[in-house]
């Protein structure tokens, strides 16, 4: 085999710094049923088996279209008739198992010679001038039989054995072909079904350690239980390997593998399981834990426990003092909980980029890191940047990691100064919820775009993200056991909130609560042992164990609104994620004068600002309150706004604007906005001024302090005060006259 140069070299740098001690590792972990040189998979082997054929009673490999070879030919033969017809009505049996040929001489139980008859038969037949043979076998004469019981020892043959041979005449013949082996050992050939190359992983062409190697590596992807791979994927890597030379699978390290690669590897399943192979035994050579990753510059994070095969890599962070101050930082926030994102991925990319900074800079050490220096670096961060979220982010990480060195101490020589602080981080624009129109929900909802999954789970997933406001991660992650119920018989929704790290629970009406149970039974038929989730993974997933892919829902999701065509008021095709079915929920809620702490705990908001954010009622929701509220000027009048008059959007968006431009404490100026106020701070006199009764304590506590002003202003004489402050009292007592008079019973006695 032609490896690359720098392929090549690379293998020669592995093979002089093998690790030591990795064959004996090897000798103890490899377990004997994997200490072969061919290794044999049953058809029923949920790794390595290709499945048995789809023919009821037939234990052979699959060969192709679901069959195995002798009824894959069976079915051409018949001219590849409706395939699931002919695996109903073929006979299970392969050929060997089917039985010989009998004599057409009723009552003799000897096989077919020539002619249809037995040998005897034949002689007998042909003695007599080979008359009609359906004449002849009315009276055809009797034979010597065999004594009574005998049999073929061949075990699928009930014929009688041909003279003193233990066999029938057609398996006697089979025998003699095959050159009289043993008759033991011929008999067990037809008890066995035999095992097909494609059953068969070939080691024995590999170098000593390779092989334990390869066997570890098997025995690893047996265990995980990930996914299925066949023997020839295995065999042809095992191919590539005998021909390279190679003597260890560390003779790859993953880097140069994937550089280099092997132009004669083209399938992505051989590249693959190599890829696999050579990280197991790389993982078994290498100590893990945190004592052992800890000191290299790119941590693999399988080996600290992590799921998947994320590598976070130092390399870039050139100072080595700040990469020791980084992997301590890193380490620390994993060991808090954080995720791999937060936790490592974020804070090595922020870091990296300010080392490339402290080059430039000039920077040869922790002292030189001041508040100069970070100003000039906040500069250098929005020419790069300009105010978006990266640059946010880049300070926000850089600020926790120069609090962390602070607080934990690791570094004394850090400036006091060498702080960011809040007017340093530019202020994200509010942006409004991501809520989808009615129009557009309309359409997701109807029955008939919602019967265009093909997917039953991921049309309940769709169904929960718009009823339930779940996060797409949590709804994914649902147990089976997710739906529970209180002593009311009301179900529930409880699921996992991965942001806050606790358990939830959400009401659900009786249709989702069916689905979900048709799902989970579903769900159990399959995997009655081990099914956990109540949406498995549809690949790689043998026990049903692993939750469906946020991103192959997503996938899912966008085919199928391409094939509902769904469209927004403007006739263009709608982009929808699944968090602004979440967004879409919290608006809808609140627009429905649902109290805003009841929409916190269906959403499992930490804060009731988190809330807040949906808040942000509809202009139609505040028009609404606005039209059933009744509205007194300041002689207790009332004004009426006929919504359906021709002035009513007119009307209704002097009053918006009134009330964005000039709020009052106790009221709304009703004075167009572009007019001057005559009546300077005296909005009670003016006859402008429109107040509701969600104003009456503010009206009432006034009412009070103008009453004290008047009884002061008399005693002392001021006759024009006391003037002006009755003529505002006066309008306070009327304003509260007439709101009190609109006011439920309950409402006004609790006043």
């Amino acid at each position: 085999m032609t490896m690359s140069a720098h392929a090549a070299a690379s293998a020669h740098e592995a093979a002089r710094a093998r690790p030591a001690g990795l064959l004996h590792k090897l000798m103890g972990v490899v377990r004997p049923e994997f200490r072969a040189d061919v290794l044999v998979a049953d058809t029923t082997n949920p790794m390595f088996g290709p499945g048995p054929c789809a023919v009821a009673g037939c234990d052979r490999a699959i060969a192709g279209h679901g069959l195995c070879s002798g009824h894959r030919q069976r079915w051409v033969k018949a001219g590849r008739p409706n395939l699931a017809v002919f695996v109903a009505e073929t006979d299970p049996r392969w050929r060997r198992h089917q039985p010989n040929a009998a004599c057409l001489v009723q009552e003799c139980g000897y096989g077919s010679a020539r002619q249809g008859l037995c040998g005897l038969h034949a002689q007998r037949w042909e003695r007599s001038g080979r008359p009609d043979l359906a004449a002849w076998l009315a009276s055809a004469p009797a034979v010597k039989q065999p004594p009574a019981g005998s049999a073929c020892r061949i075990v699928y043959c009930q014929l009688w054995p041909q003279a003193t041979s233990p066999f029938c005449h057609s398996h006697h013949n089979t025998w003699r072909a095959n050159g009289r082996p043993d008759i033991e050992e011929f008999i067990s050939t037809f008890a066995v079904v035999p095992m097909l190359a494609l059953q068969r992983i070939h080691l024995d062409a590999l170098a000593p350690q390779l092989k334990l190697e390869m066997q570890y590596a098997l025995q690893c992807r047996h265990d995980e239980r990930r996914g299925k791979i066949q023997p020839p994927v295995v065999n042809r890597v095992v191919d590539l390997l005998s021909r390279s030379g190679a003597v260890s699978l560390t003779d790859y390290p993953e880097p140069s593998w994937r550089q280099g690669g092997h132009p004669e590897l083209t399938d992505t399943m051989a590249r693959a399981f190599l890829t696999f192979a050579i990280r197991k035994v790389a993982d078994l050579a290498e100590d893990d834990g945190w004592a052992a990753e800890y000191p290299r510059d790119v941590w693999q994070m399988r080996r600290l426990g992590c799921p998947g095969d994320l590598v976070i890599r130092f390399t870039g962070i050139a100072q080595p003092w700040l990469r020791e101050l980084a992997k301590r930082w890193v380490r620390w926030r994993l060991s808090t909980g954080l995720g791999l994102d937060a936790g490592a991925r974020r804070p090595v990319w922020a870091i990296t980029r300010f080392s490339r900074f402290l080059n430039t800079a000039g920077i040869h050490g922790v002292a030189g890191i001041d508040r100069a220096l970070l100003e000039r670096y906040l500069a250098d961060l929005h020419t790069t940047f300009g105010t978006g979220n990266q640059q946010i982010i880049h300070i926000g990480q850089l600020s926790l990691f120069l609090a962390a060195i602070r607080q934990h101490r690791w570094e004394p020589a850090l400036p006091a100064e060498a702080m960011f602080y809040s007017a340093d981080i530019p202020k994200k624009p509010e942006r409004l919820p991501r809520a989808l129109t009615e129009q557009v929900m309309a359409q997701l909802e109807q029955a008939g775009n919602l019967d265009r999954w093909s997917n039953r789970a991921y049309r309940l997933v769709t169904v929960i993200l718009m009823r339930c406001g779940l996060r797409v991660t949590d709804a994914l992650r649902l147990s089976t056991d997710c739906v529970v119920t209180d002593v009311d018989g009301a179900a529930y929704l409880r699921y996992y909130n991965h942001k806050m790290k606790r358990e939830a629970l959400v009401p659900i009406d009786e249709q989702l609560r069916a689905s979900i149970d048709e799902q989970r039974q579903y769900v159990v038929a399959r995997w009655p042992d081990t099914a956990r989730t109540l949406f498995p993974r549809p690949t790689k997933n043998l026990d049903g164990a692993l939750p469906l892919a946020s991103s192959t829902y997503r996938l899912a999701l966008y085919r199928w609104l391409r094939g509902c065509d769904i469209r927004d008021e403007h006739g263009e095709p709608v982009h929808v994620t699944p968090h602004q079915w979440r967004h879409t929920l919290g608006t809808a809620l609140i627009n429905k004068d649902v109290p805003q702490e009841v929409v916190r705990r269906i959403l499992d908001h930490e804060s009731p600002q988190m809330t807040a954010h949906y808040a942000r009622l509809h202009d139609t929701t505040v028009r609404r309150h606005w039209e059933q509220a009744r509205k007194v000027n300041i002689h207790g009048a009332e004004i009426v706004l006929d919504p359906a008059g021709p002035l009513g959007d007119a009307a209704w968006a002097k009053q918006r604007l009134g009330r964005a431009t000039q709020a009052l404490p106790n009221g709304f100026c009703g004075l167009p906005v572009q007019k001057n106020c005559p009546h300077a701070n005296a909005c009670l006199a003016c006859p402008m001024f429109i107040t509701t009764a969600e104003f009456l304590p503010q009206h009432r506590h006034q009412h009070q302090q103008t009453l004290q002003i008047i009884s002061a202003a008399e005693a002392r004489g001021q006759t024009r005060l006391t003037q002006m402050n009755r003529q505002v009292a006066d309008n306070l007592e009327k304003i509260i006259t007439a709101l009190e008079n609109d006011q439920p019973q309950d409402v006004a006695d609790a006043s």
